[in-house]
């Protein structure tokens, strides 16, 4: 964790709220104090924005927290391939090939904004004293987004490090304490569910508006997370409360048809029937997207996807998964498209480059209440859920699976299928291998090791399925960066 992150929230709120040259007015790093940070509403408003505003471009890094998301969760997954753009180090993360001075492997961007969740959360209770119209309910609010943020990022760095520091308290100066070692996953798991159940509390239900609705912290927001990492803590009888939370939630969700106009409504616009909680990128404020899988392509889709993930029905090619062709893909080249397309026949231009990051959509909320029933015994009412989201979507019959609610591990299976097709590319691939693999302490480990023997180039499969056998491999190396900052830190015993 950088010294340089302490002052970024500062120059947030300032730039949000005043000329942006006014940061240079700012008092030296160790002239600050608590007292002069903020003294309104507007001022911890601002810096509720300045949080949101550092998922979308994290300030000091040159990645963003939604491109961090997609690497994590799919370079590894078996779907994505290697663009005529992508770096040594993206490359090493497909063929698991990771070293510690592998650049994908910095956390420093989650941490910046991790930071300005914590400072809201420290600071932002002093300002009721000093501003007579800042009210305890709107105080809760914004404490509300700023625990489900961190507990998100938090969430995220412990699916793909497992073990890693846990700072709870604002840094607000230099002589604050940066060496700090390491909390396990499972104790970044609880503190995660901790937060979220705080956060729940106070959490909105209805902004007013739908851009605020899909891309602020709402309720839903909050219960879609709890459902998630209840299913890593395998606690699915939770899992199930939490999803059911969603589905039942007044803001009625559906599954929209699959039709022409399904693409641009769900991907293209955003924010549809189907969202939870998107990040609001727009024309003003564009997502990395075109740059990364369009203009200089980093990441392409694997060339076995569009068979193996949605089929190919040779006999009638108009018999297609309305999620695969000209929405996750694009046949022949296999470039990237969902999140660069306009419609089934047009990509957004680069002006127009505004097209969402998907933290959670309905259907994503669904697939982990199939998990939990399944997982609790409840295989038919799991097989319920995949079959409505079938149809919804129009999956071809040579994806469907012969499996009865009895077969527990043939459900689990359709179900991470499912998931394939449903979220591809949107961050959620590695991680939901992953997470099937290690259930019951790693009793069906060969579900990573198919992936692999299945994505590999042959002739590096023996040594990829040999460095997966060791669970400690399944996670990222701490960058030899942080462990030379960090001395409290020590590397996961894989890159030893």
């Amino acid at each position: 964790m950088r010294k340089k992150i302490i002052y970024s929230l500062v120059l947030i709120v300032v730039c949000l709220t005043q000329a942006c040259d006014s940061y240079l007015d700012l008092q030296p790093e160790n002239g600050t104090t608590r007292d002069e940070f903020w003294k309104t509403k507007e001022d911890v408003q601002a810096a509720v924005i300045g949080i949101y505003s550092g998922l979308l471009n994290t300030p000091g890094s040159g990645t963003t927290i939604a491109e961090y998301s997609f690497m994590y969760g799919e370079l590894r997954g078996g779907m994505v391939g290697a663009g005529a753009f992508s770096s040594d180090d993206q490359r090493d993360i497909i063929t698991s090939n990771i070293l510690p001075v592998n650049s994908v492997a910095s956390w420093g961007a989650f941490y910046t904004v991790i930071n300005y969740c914590n400072t809201v959360i420290d600071l932002a209770p002093d300002v009721l004293a000093l501003d007579p119209t800042f009210t305890q309910q709107q105080l809760d609010q914004y404490l509300s987004e700023a625990l489900a943020i961190r507990a998100y990022l938090y969430f995220t760095l412990a699916r793909a490090f497992r073990d890693v520091p846990l700072k709870l308290e604002a840094t607000l100066s230099d002589d604050d304490n940066f060496q700090i070692p390491t909390s396990t996953q499972e104790v970044i798991f609880a503190q995660v569910v901790t937060d979220l159940k705080a956060a729940l509390n106070s959490a909105v239900e209805d902004y007013g508006d739908i851009p605020s609705n899909k891309g602020r912290i709402t309720k839903d927001a909050i219960n879609a997370m709890l459902a998630d990492v209840y299913l890593w803590q395998e606690d699915y009888t939770n899992a199930l409360m939490a999803a059911d939370e969603v589905v039942n939630s007044s803001a009625g969700y559906e599954l929209i048809p699959g039709g022409p106009s399904w693409f641009t409504t769900v991907f293209a616009r955003g924010n549809s029937i189907e969202s939870i909680f998107e990040f609001q990128y727009t024309p003003e404020n564009r997502g990395p997207f075109n740059e990364i899988f369009l203009n200089r392509p980093e990441y392409l889709a694997d060339a076995s996807v569009l068979e193996d993930v949605f089929g190919l029905d040779f006999e009638d090619p108009e018999n297609k998964d309305v999620r695969g062709e000209r929405a996750s893909l694009v046949p022949g080249t296999n470039e990237i498209y969902k999140f660069t397309g306009l419609n089934v026949d047009q990509r957004k231009s680069n002006q127009e480059s505004d097209t969402h990051w998907f933290v959670y959509r309905y259907a994503d909320v669904l697939l982990m209440k199939a998990e939990a029933l399944n997982e609790l015994d409840r295989g038919d009412e799991a097989l319920e859920i995949v079959d409505e989201i079938r149809e919804s979507r129009l999956a071809i019959e040579l994806t469907e699976e012969q499996v009865t609610g009895a077969d527990k591990h043939g459900v689990r299976m359709y179900i991470l299928a499912e998931r394939a097709r449903e979220l591809a590319f949107e961050g959620k691939r590695w991680f939901d291998v992953l997470r099937n693999a290690r259930k019951d302490n790693y009793a069906y480990i060969d579900i990573i090791l198919n992936v692999a023997i299945e994505s590999a180039p042959a002739n590096q499969q023996q040594s990829i399925v040999a460095k997966l056998k060791d669970p400690n491999s399944h996670y990222l190396p701490i960058n030899e960066y942080e462990l030379y900052t960090n001395k409290a830190l020590v590397q996961n015993p894989f890159y030893k």
